[in-house]
């Protein structure tokens, strides 16, 4: 009769004895209860059917695999929190900066917004259309557009549009759907309650770091300010 420390009733029970969850326990604790179970299974096995000598070899090799793969966990968890730290770091001294930033949204307060896409192919007729917080659609007319990089400008009072959120969308010839990056002053960078970068970038709002699509350094008027 072949035994393991998960069929031999006496393990088991040398297990219950000792009140301790081997789950929640430090790996100095888990090698320590493990030990106890071996031994207790070697004691309490069948005489008439000692058990496979190559098991024991194969259970303590199981226990040297989860300790590696426990410190290799806490290893990762530590270099990741160290390179967010760094990436932290690194935006934070960003901040002033003039950034492009992906997004379906812009926040209008009376400024012109510059922006841009990217079109694969010409489009004939392509426009920009802003949904207000009623659902009311303002659109953006860009005219024809070859492939490439297509700046534009929202011009809060020529459209007359007031104050508030919009939803972007990019409605082509083509039925292509390109993505739209604002351009905006980085504002601050912080940690939310659940441990991302959060970013907030004017006329944008919030957004991950991988919102981000270009740095094009100080302004005037910022490096100005900031050195005040």
């Amino acid at each position: 009769m072949q035994t393991s420390l998960l069929n031999n009733p006496a393990a088991s029970n040398a297990s219950a004895g000792t009140g301790t969850n081997v789950t929640g326990n430090t790996a100095d604790q888990t090698r320590d209860m493990f030990t106890k179970l071996l031994v207790a299974q070697i004691k309490n096995q069948d005489p008439l059917s000692p058990s496979d000598p190559s098991q024991f070899v194969n259970q303590l090799t199981q226990l040297s695999q989860t300790e590696s793969l426990q410190k290799l966990s806490t290893l990762t968890s530590a270099n990741a929190s160290v390179l967010q730290s760094m990436q932290v770091l690194a935006l934070g001294a960003q901040v002033g900066s003039d950034v492009m930033a992906t997004s379906n949204t812009v926040n209008l307060d009376g400024a012109t917004v510059h922006g841009q896409m990217t079109l694969s192919s010409t489009s004939t007729s392509t426009t920009l259309v802003l949904t207000d917080s009623a659902g009311t659609k303002h659109n953006v007319n860009l005219g024809v557009q070859a492939a490439g990089t297509v700046p534009f400008a929202i011009d809060p009072t020529a459209l007359g549009l007031p104050a508030g959120t919009y939803t972007m969308s990019v409605e082509t010839s083509t039925k292509e759907v390109p993505p739209i990056d604002l351009a905006g002053r980085l504002n601050s960078v912080r940690l939310s309650p659940t441990g991302s970068i959060v970013i907030s970038v004017a006329h944008v709002g919030d957004v991950a770091p991988t919102a981000i699509t270009a740095f094009n350094g100080k302004s005037a008027a910022s490096a100005t300010q900031s050195s005040l």
